[in-house]
């Protein structure tokens, strides 16, 4: 047998042979592509490659790339588990030309390695090819001749299909072109004219195993198609299906790269596998899928939560929790799927093994949270009365299918799912209805990425290229403006008072990015200048000013000086130096899982988020600081070293090397910490100056944020604590050192005085005066009625003195009520257990509260209300016997 990690080295290596450069995976998460949320191709890193934006030094490469099909199109979820090829996470395998060679070469590499290297049979392989279709070209009959000529085959192994199938386009306008499918047929006789019958459920039948895009033309807006100066090529075979062969299986959940966590699956469950389409077997299928895409998600930095990629996350984690559920699993178990992950490809995919101890733990943190909520919302769906019918149709209201969002976390395709199961169907606009509402009353708003990438600064970069950036070495440069806009149009000319967006060819303005905020300072032309406020880069690569004009008129197409706020980026420089310290210490007090999950740094402090299921302690807090203080002390050289991301990676620097770095990285030794980072730094350790923490909390679930400042600012802070603390010690007419003491002195008298207090209120209204309050009870049918006013007491005086009274009197129903000295009423009723049946404390504390101008309610046997009339008081009482009859 052919192992998956053998055919994903023999794949890459052919191609190397072959003069191909072996470029790694590129990331899952895609944080500069506003088009897509994960990588689903192996050409996605070379988008701008082939569009001609990006010159690589290579034009061929082969990869084996990390790919999720969740969203948009190409969204395999329903299917995974049920089919015996659909998946969430998968391997695609690729061989790419940039220019280079085209269709006969093409076309030679895929015959050789299939059928030369890995031993295919020809005789279940057919090649589908462009058949024609108006508005797309003409049939590709060069393709067809082609796989005649190289590989022999008989015209009934070559079939056309239409554009749906066999062209490929990579938008409304651009690069596209025919593409020829191989398909083999597994487990049956491979009769090609039983070819577009669909696979069993078994996985029997004809099914793709490689797909060559042969781009060919340039789609014009108004519809021609003309010849690119440069053809290229993209190719995509799934790993796992190629598994499926080699490996002589049926199923790609038979394969070394999913069978062994169907294993794990059926091993919690203390079910066995039978590999059938019963619900246990399909469940197992699901949790070994979900769990690839959780611990390579988790690995790249994201968490389960409510919006983007964070809540795609969280729908696929949700979804395994529950088939577990399903499974009869009762305790905390995906950890163990993942884990599994990660021994399985953690060598293919060292961040896996590098962030095992945080995917172990967010898969136990999130299965933990949503079991506590799981029971409910399944037995909600037990409830006859949430249903509703329409023709003939048992439909989920949309009011309850939000709930069920918003109170017990199931996302909305999971609802979708456990209705095909159980034979209803979800109300989504009533759904989408009850959601914009609830956004609506929290004033909320989602804002999608294509919207904070305006077209305009796409065509800004098209026309000027990228902003060269030269601010790690210079604050001040002279450049030219190439673009100005002004409310988000383009001008030319901005005058003294407006607001403008400025993009020059050159610039020291570091934009936002990184966690580091854009620099303020000043562009000058002449008499005009420009207060910089901030810098932002909307599109990657074009760093955008924002600005005022405070004075003269400034046109595009001039020289400009633009200087950067010296103060505020040495300021930023030591928070930033400061935060890679902190990452390092933080990773050395609570261990590696303290993976970053975000920061934001400035000039008046910085921010880290990690990943932490718990609070610091103080001690945790205090070594913390230390450690950071003497990497400061020891002032050391900060150095940055531009190495090939793979030597940065064999020094041990920490990053998610999945992130859009290049090949080529700037890797920051920092005393201890060796971190890769694109943001300005300070020149030695001791630069950095004074480290102090401001705060530690919760920022969501798995997610603590630290907030800290460094320098003249922590040296501000001190002083200021230093103020309070002196102030505080005049109040109490002491030295500073003994505050701490004196304070909790005067905490301890507080205790003693209030404990008194309750012991006065309680001797005046039931010491020695209980006998005149029983006294003026009134008698009914052998029960004790009892309402009364008594002095001002606080509410837990009150409630015990109503029950003291109750026992006294049992069976009885006693009211009291009492006005405070902000003129507030408190009323409380007790009532005899046995007598609950007629008399209940709620509806009497309510008919006394309503006479007060308040409300209350509570259990039959005691209630309690307010009210804001305290002249009505005697009134209340008068009404509580009204209410008993007496």
């Amino acid at each position: 047998m052919t192992s998956s990690r053998e055919l994903r080295r023999a794949f890459t290596t052919f191609f190397a042979e072959r003069g191909h450069t072996h470029a790694p995976s590129g990331p899952l998460v895609l944080t500069h592509d506003p088009t897509l949320m994960f990588a689903n191709a192996g050409m996605v890193q070379f988008k701008d490659v082939f569009t001609g934006k990006e010159k690589r030094p290579y034009t061929r490469a082969t990869t084996a790339q990390k790919c999720i099909r969740i969203s948009g199109k190409h969204n395999d979820l329903e299917n995974v588990g049920v089919t015996a090829r659909h998946h969430t996470f998968f391997e695609m395998l690729g061989n790419f030309s940039f220019g280079d060679y085209f269709k006969r070469e093409a076309i030679s590499f895929a015959w050789d390695l299939f059928v030369g290297q890995l031993g295919l049979e020809p005789e279940r392989l057919v090649f589908t090819i462009f058949g024609g279709e108006p508005g797309y070209g003409p049939a590709d009959d060069e393709t067809a001749a082609l796989w005649k000529e190289i590989t022999g085959c008989d015209d009934d192994r070559i079939i056309r299909c239409g554009a749906k199938d066999n062209f490929w386009q990579m938008g409304d306008t651009g690069p596209c072109g025919p593409c020829t499918e191989i398909h083999y047929c597994l487990g049956m006789d491979p009769d090609p004219r039983r070819f577009g019958e669909e696979p069993e459920s078994s996985g029997r039948g004809w099914f793709e195993l490689w797909n060559l895009v042969f781009m060919q033309f340039d789609r014009q807006a108004d519809g021609r198609m003309v010849d690119l100066p440069a053809p290229s090529v993209d190719t995509g075979a799934g790993l796992e299906r190629l598994a499926v062969v080699k490996q002589g299986v049926l199923s790609n959940y038979d394969t070394d790269l999913l069978r062994p966590i169907v294993d794990v699956a059926a091993e919690i469950s203390g079910k066995k596998y039978r590999g059938t389409q019963e619900d246990d077997d399909v469940s197992m299928r699901v949790l070994a899928d979900h769990a690839r895409t959780t611990a390579f998600l988790v690995s790249e930095g994201v968490s389960p939560d409510n919006e983007g990629t964070a809540y795609v996350l969280r729908r696929v984690m949700r979804r395994a929790i529950r088939h577990a559920h399903r499974l009869g699993v009762e305790e905390l178990s995906f950890h163990h799927c993942t884990a599994k992950v990660v021994e399985l490809m953690g060598d293919d995919y060292p961040q896996l093994r590098e962030q095992a101890a945080l995917i172990e733990s967010v898969s136990r943190e999130e299965e933990a949270r949503f079991r506590k909520t799981l029971k409910g919302g399944v037995e909600l769906l037990d409830k006859n009365e949430v249903w509703r019918e329409e023709s003939g149709r048992k439909v989920l209201p949309g009011d309850v299918a939000f709930k069920l969002y918003d109170t017990y976390g199931f996302p909305l395709d999971l609802q979708d799912v456990i209705g095909a199961e159980r034979g209803f169907v979800v109300d989504h606009e009533g759904y989408d209805a009850a959601l914009a509402e609830a956004r609506e009353r929290s004033r909320g708003s989602v804002v999608s990425k294509s919207q904070a990438t305006e077209k305009v600064f796409y065509d800004i970069r098209e026309a000027h290229g990228a902003t060269t950036f030269v601010g790690y070495d210079q604050e001040r440069v002279e450049s030219t403006l190439v673009a100005m806009l002004r409310g988000g149009e383009r001008v030319d000319v901005a005058r003294e008072g407006e607001a403008v967006e400025l993009v020059t060819l050159e610039t020291p303005f570091y934009g936002e990015k990184g966690g580091q905020v854009g620099d303020p300072g000043v562009v000058r032309a002449g008499d005009a200048w420009v207060e910089v406020r901030d810098a932002q880069i909307p599109v990657e690569g074009l760093t955008v000013l924002h600005g005022v004009v405070r004075a003269g008129q400034l046109e595009v197409g001039t020289k400009v000086s633009l200087e950067v706020d010296h103060a505020a980026r040495q300021a930023t420089r030591r928070n930033h130096s400061a935060t890679h310290l902190l990452h390092w210490a933080l990773r050395q007090v609570v261990g590696p899982t303290a993976a970053q999950k975000g920061s934001l740094v400035g000039p008046s402090r910085l921010r880290f988020d990690y990943a932490a299921s718990k609070p610091l302690g103080a001690d945790e807090i205090r070594r913390i600081e230390d450690l950071v203080n003497e990497a400061v002390l020891a002032n050391t050289p900060i150095t940055t070293d531009v190495l090939p991301m793979d030597e940065a990676k064999s020094r041990g620097a920490i990053g998610i090397f999945e992130e859009k770095y290049g090949d080529v990285v700037r890797v920051l030794t920092i005393g201890p910490s060796l971190e890769l980072c694109g943001g300005t730094h300070a020149v030695r350790t001791g630069d950095i100056g004074l480290f102090t923490i401001l705060a530690e909390g919760g920022l969501a679930a798995g997610v603590r944020r630290i907030e800290a400042i460094t320098g003249l600012g922590a040296l501000t802070h001190l002083r200021e604590t230093r103020g309070a603390l002196e102030a505080s010690a005049a109040l109490l007419k002491a030295p500073a050192s003994e505050v701490n003491d004196r304070v909790q002195k005067l905490l301890d008298q507080q205790k003693t005085l209030q404990k008194e207090i309750e012991r006065l209120q309680k001797e005046l209204v039931s010491g020695g005066g209980a006998k005149d309050l029983t006294a003026e009870a009134r008698e009914r049918d052998g029960v004790r009625f009892l309402a009364v006013a008594v002095p001002s007491v606080d509410g837990k005086a009150l409630r015990e003195m109503a029950d003291q009274l109750r026992d006294k009197l049992s069976p009885a129903v006693v009211m009291l009520g009492t006005a405070g000295a902000d003129g507030k009423v408190a009323l409380v009723c007790s009532v005899s257990k046995e007598v609950t049946d007629r008399f209940r404390a709620g509806d009497l504390v309510k008919r006394a509260a309503a006479v007060v101008g308040g409300s209350g309610g509570g259990r039959p046997d005691f209630a309690q209300a307010g009210g804001s009339d305290a002249t009505k008081l005697g009134d209340a009482v008068a009404s509580f016997y009204e209410g008993v009859g007496v």
